[in-house]
């Protein structure tokens, strides 16, 4: 099957099976990042974006992806919001291992974009399918948490100085 897509803001086209997963693809691609983990949803380590949404990779098939804007860890490093996710996990004590660091970083991000003020309840939603994630649930939580202040707190200023 050909496949048109949008991969780390780069189009490509590829031929792929329909039932080969997101996971696999990226991996072809040289984007490591992006790992093999549980292969069963259950660990965080394939997150990436799909149309700027977090998903795990490895239960994505490559048919539903036509005309698909994919973000990898890759990419998603270089913005800002994904520093100030970073000093928000530093400022928790989340440990990065490189492992599974796509599904906390994109959980982290998913929070962002919904919530400008999150609670614990709303973070701890998004972190439930991080069964085998390295960091403690409550350190994690946190390190969203004061992800989301920081980010805000950024925002707020760049309002006030254009105002």
């Amino acid at each position: 099957m050909r496949l048109s897509l949008t991969i780390n803001n780069e189009k490509v086209t590829l031929e792929e099976e329909p039932e080969t997963s997101l996971l696999e693809l990226l991996r072809k691609q040289k984007l490591f990042s992006v790992k093999c983990g549980c292969d069963q949803a259950n660990c965080g380590s394939c997150a990436v974006l799909l149309d700027d949404e977090p998903v795990l990779s490895c239960m994505i098939p490559c048919g539903i992806l036509r005309g698909a804007q994919i973000e990898t860890l890759e990419s998603f490093s270089k913005k800002a919001v994904c520093q100030e996710i970073l000093k928000g996990f530093e400022k928790a004590g989340v440990n990065l291992c490189g492992w599974c660091n796509p599904g906390k970083i994109f959980a982290a991000y998913a929070v962002i974009k919904r919530h400008s003020n999150p609670t614990r309840e709303q973070a701890s939603e998004t972190v439930l399918d991080l069964r085998e994630c390295c960091v403690e649930s409550d350190t994690l939580i946190n390190g969203i948490i004061y992800a989301a202040q920081i980010h805000f707190e950024k925002e707020r200023l760049k309002k006030n100085a254009k105002q």
